[in-house]
């Protein structure tokens, strides 16, 4: 029996405030343990949360980016449960007026195009973390990520298979990008996924029972994590035996799906409004300035790339896939007029050196003015693409000016054409074979004497010019 696969997606995403969602404590990534943590997020008897005004704004962008509505009488919610690194037994969190809801993002697979269902996103705070030690057998707890502010995006039941899930949190993270909302290193714990998934022979219009796998953290496990619970569900439905309810874990280095608890419903957490928070009205005037704030996102920009500026489909998604790079072209095209050129530049030379460098897309170290006074001095015929690029590469290491390193370096080409025909003469007078071959028919001859030509300007002689007038010499 052939089964179809449905899967519903809850990203957590750790949004980059300065402070955490209900204090003031830092959320610095690496900092020492419990070293970032005060009576507020431990929850401490008497301690009162007061709502980080950066969180609520970065929610709705992040609604607005994602085409929900945003709600605007929006509350918190008392989520009750025991963990051990939740030291008050209870998250804040949003249930009953989440701040967004029905959104949608486009995704693209291999199989086409396709629209992913947002049912909501809220607000609510980070549980700590667990620190396992095989060797002294312990396990240490440490509270620093208590009270980060995260927002939870829940997806519909759209996915059908691993492909679709990648396809989607790649979306998602470029737009969290775009809008500075969240730096999404899974590595980091920036962003994490908790998979629901059930399976159902194809043709079948009722769900299966479904598990919900926490806490994946890489592309790479969230693709075998969904294979591999798919196929086990699968299993156990063709002998015979019910798929039970469950949270589960992924171990990646068994490469398999371990119990942890049965599946809890809303009615075990017990949520009731938060008694410490007072809702919250977001005003007509807030959301739209937040929204001329959102800067044109990537599936526009490559469209507009291609339609209006003539770059391929395959330049253009590259240029738009980071908002540092796509801001860094659209300065220097504005600088150069040269649509093509500065793509070309920018997906060679700087994406190059970036890489090799390991820079990150928001460093970039050379500036949009320097590559505009290169494509000016090449369009002008000044200097060769190799001066150029040596230019473009000094620029980059040691933030040279482009043409103070050119004229410093004595690297611009000869503009004087009457000097240039002068020296093309002796070449000629010195090459009698070459040029007797190339008037009795032998084109190829012509590129030799070019090669001698530039040889004896030292390459500082643009080559169309040069064989323009050897052309000219030669008849």
């Amino acid at each position: 029996m052939k089964y179809e696969t449905v899967i519903g997606l809850e990203i957590h995403a750790q949004l980059s405030a300065k402070t955490k969602i209900f204090c003031s404590c830092k959320t610095d990534f690496g900092a020492p343990a419990n070293t970032q943590v005060c009576p507020v997020c431990l929850g401490l008897p008497g301690a009162l949360p007061v709502l980080n005004r950066k969180v609520l704004e970065y929610a709705v962008k992040t609604g607005l980016a994602l085409g929900c509505e945003i709600t605007q009488l929006t509350s918190f919610d008392r989520k009750n449960y025991f963990y051990p690194d939740l030291p008050k037994s209870y998250q804040i969190s949003q249930l009953f007026l989440p701040i967004c809801r029905n959104g949608s993002v486009e995704i693209e697979t291999e199989n086409g195009k396709k629209r992913i269902g947002i049912s909501e996103i809220h607000m609510e705070e980070d549980a700590g973390k667990l620190i396992h030690s095989e060797e002294e057998n312990l396990t240490y707890i440490d509270f620093n990520r208590c009270g980060v502010a995260l927002l939870e995006i829940v997806s519909q039941p759209d996915f059908t298979s691993a492909d679709e899930v990648t396809a989607y949190i790649e979306k998602l993270c470029r737009i969290l990008k775009y809008i500075d909302v969240c730096d999404c290193k899974m590595q980091e714990g920036s962003l994490r996924a908790d998979i629901n998934l059930s399976v159902r022979p194809e043709g079948q219009k009722e769900l299966g029972t479904r598990t919900e796998m926490k806490n994946l953290n890489s592309l790479r496990e969230i693709r075998r994590a969904i294979n591999y619970e798919a196929n086990r569900q699968a299993e156990l439905i063709e002998s015979g035996k019910k798929v039970i309810r469950r949270t589960l874990r992924w171990d990646d280095g068994k490469g398999q799906s371990i119990p942890m608890r049965d599946k809890e419903d809303a009615a075990d957490y017990k949520y009731f409004p938060e008694p410490d928070l007072p809702p919250v009205f977001v005003s007509k005037e807030y959301i739209d300035g937040i929204r001329s704030q959102i800067p044109e996102l990537p599936d526009s920009r490559t469209e507009r790339y291609v339609n209006e500026l003539g770059l391929s489909e395959y330049d253009a998604r590259l240029l738009s896939e980071s908002v540092h790079i796509s801001d860094f072209y659209e300065k220097v095209i504005n600088g150069c007029g040269e649509y093509k050129e500065a793509a070309n530049w920018i997906t060679g030379e700087l994406m190059r050196l970036m890489k090799l460098n390991s820079v990150p897309d928001e460093n970039i170290p050379v500036s949009p003015e320097s590559l505009v006074e290169i494509i000016n001095m090449l369009k002008a015929g000044e200097i060769n693409r190799t001066v150029a690029k040596a230019a473009f590469e000094e620029s980059f290491i040691n933030k040279a000016k482009p043409r103070e390193y050119v004229e410093k370096n004595n690297l611009k080409l000869f503009t004087d054409t009457e000097k240039i025909r002068l020296v093309l003469t002796k070449v000629i007078s010195e090459n009698e074979k070459s040029v007797s071959d190339y008037k009795s028919g032998k084109s190829s001859a012509f590129g030799y004497i070019t090669g001698q030509a530039m040889k004896a300007l030292n390459s500082k002689a643009p080559v169309k010019e040069v064989q323009k007038i050897l052309k000219q010499l030669l008849g």
